[in-house]
């Protein structure tokens, strides 16, 4: 019985060491919740500035193009909001690999930066064409559909739970083309709620 269960820990550890080898297993799922927490920041001061005082979880038909003096400050948030949650996830990912005594940049850190690279690219360009030519009703989709595509592929290198986040921002994506006066509700729901959701898992399946 004892060198069963020495085998088991043998067995175990091997596996351990093989997933640390193919995947990025020290992201950290509070970085997610954090970066869900500025999202909603940011998307509450989005709604101070255009919406308010109409209910806040209406069918906006009114557009950012009515108060052209918001939009600095609302490109001033985003930019914000992506800064504060890079930051925090950089810091918070070294931290966990120094926990588990790994280093952050390896082979497989390099791929998923390949595997988020071109689709952040090329939604990161597509958003700043909207931005110039004031298409500002395809920026929560875009945001949304790029960033899960981008999910998708980082899934690959990590948590199987961040290619199913990435399939859930696609969906409100789409929705949220369907449905652009839900725009900012969708995009406080991909960025702001299931990160925080989907950060929480992460974080009791894999850092408790």
């Amino acid at each position: 019985m004892k060198e069963i269960k020495e085998f088991e820990k043998d067995i175990a550890s091997i596996r351990s060491m093989m997933e640390r080898s193919v995947k990025f297993i020290s992201l950290s799922g509070l970085s997610g919740v954090l970066s869900g927490i500025y999202a909603l920041i940011g998307a509450g001061i989005a709604y101070r500035l255009i919406y308010y005082p109409l209910p806040p979880f209406g069918y906006f038909h009114i557009s950012i193009l009515d108060h052209p003096a918001s939009i600095f400050n609302l490109e001033i948030t985003a930019f914000l909001v992506l800064i504060a949650s890079l930051v925090t996830g950089c810091l918070m990912s070294v931290h966990k690999a120094k926990r588990q005594q790994t280093t952050i940049w390896n082979a497989t850190s390099k791929q998923l930066l390949k595997d988020l690279s071109i689709p952040l690219g090329t939604g990161g360009a597509f958003i700043l064409i909207l931005l110039i030519r004031e298409y500002y009703i395809l920026l929560a989709p875009t945001c949304l559909i790029f960033y899960g595509l981008a999910l998708i592929q980082a899934g690959r290198s990590t948590y199987s739970e961040v290619m199913y986040l990435g399939l859930t921002e696609i969906i409100l994506g789409l929705a949220s083309a369907v449905f652009p006066g839900y725009g900012l509700i969708l995009w406080a729901t991909g960025f702001g709620v299931m990160h925080i959701f989907y950060g929480a898992v992460m974080y009791f399946r894999y850092e408790r």
